[in-house]
């Protein structure tokens, strides 16, 4: 048994339990689900863990693109964007550390066990709700508090820090024997689909965001900014706030005049 890696995805496995949706521990979906459970946050944590915080970022960074427009719709979700973090990420660490097998792990722990852990959350959530009903109905103070607060955060523990930490633990001999008897041809194919996945999350997330084709000619101009002129993020976003800035003098003070215009001929 390698005890530094058991340890390892433990704290891997607590920090995804921070990262929950229900965790209340950190200012409750704030600082929880909102900061620990994204995979960028995720990767840093990891990095912090394994003892090579660049390589956690970095691999947090590509996974980080690709559920950048990861949506839930009320209880419905594709992807379960916790599981994926710190399990993908987490077995990429303890495995090969490249950015790109994260990817393709994170999106695979995502979708399958991710969504398992999830649904079998809800269906235990139930069994507590029940309870806490029929605590309310006898006025049963303490077990309220019991099965509304104390049972939740039990079971969103162990259903949290258990499948990570086994997940990273059993998951890393899996991973490496298949990388170890896999063909090269298919290794490039995971490496060539790992990079492409960050680009479909951003184009997913342009789909959202762009609602006028004009507006296409900024990301390019900030994109052909950041490739060619090697300016840095910090100054490619002051000058994105000055262009921003002067857009809205030269078009939004305009839109402005003529729907005050109308509104003044309206009244005449």
């Amino acid at each position: 048994m390698d005890g530094q890696l058991l340890l390892n995805s433990f704290l891997v496995g607590i920090c995804g339990y921070f990262g929950a949706i229900e965790s209340p521990w950190l200012f409750g979906m704030t600082g929880g689900f909102y900061i620990m459970g994204r995979p960028l946050i995720a990767g840093f944590f990891i990095g912090l863990i394994f003892g090579d915080v660049q390589t956690g970022v970095l691999c947090g960074l590509a996974v980080q693109a690709v559920f950048i427009a990861n949506l839930s719709t009320g209880g419905a979700t594709n992807s379960e964007i916790t599981y994926a973090g710190y399990g993908g990420i987490g077995i990429a660490m303890a495995t090969t550390k490249d950015p790109a097998l994260a990817v393709t792990l994170s999106v695979l722990v995502g979708q399958t066990f991710g969504l398992i852990f999830y649904n079998t959350r809800m269906a235990a959530y139930s069994f507590w709700n029940a309870r806490c009903d029929l605590a309310a109905k006898n006025g049963d103070i303490k077990g309220i508090t019991f099965n509304h607060v104390v049972g939740p955060q039990i079971t969103t523990f162990l259903l949290r820090v258990l499948p990570i930490m086994f997940l990273i633990y059993f998951g890393r001999n899996f991973v490496e024997l298949l990388i170890a008897n896999m063909p090269q041809l298919i290794t490039n194919i995971i490496s060539v689909l790992g990079g492409v996945l960050p680009a479909l999350g951003i184009g997913m997330l342009m789909t959202i965001i762009i609602k006028e084709k004009i507006h296409l000619i900024f990301f390019l101009f900030g994109f052909a900014v950041i490739a060619f002129l090697n300016i840095n993020m910090i100054g490619l976003v002051i000058f994105a706030l000055l262009v921003s800035y002067l857009t809205y003098l030269s078009f939004g003070s305009s839109k402005n005049s003529n729907n005050i215009d109308s509104d003044y001929d309206e009244v005449i």
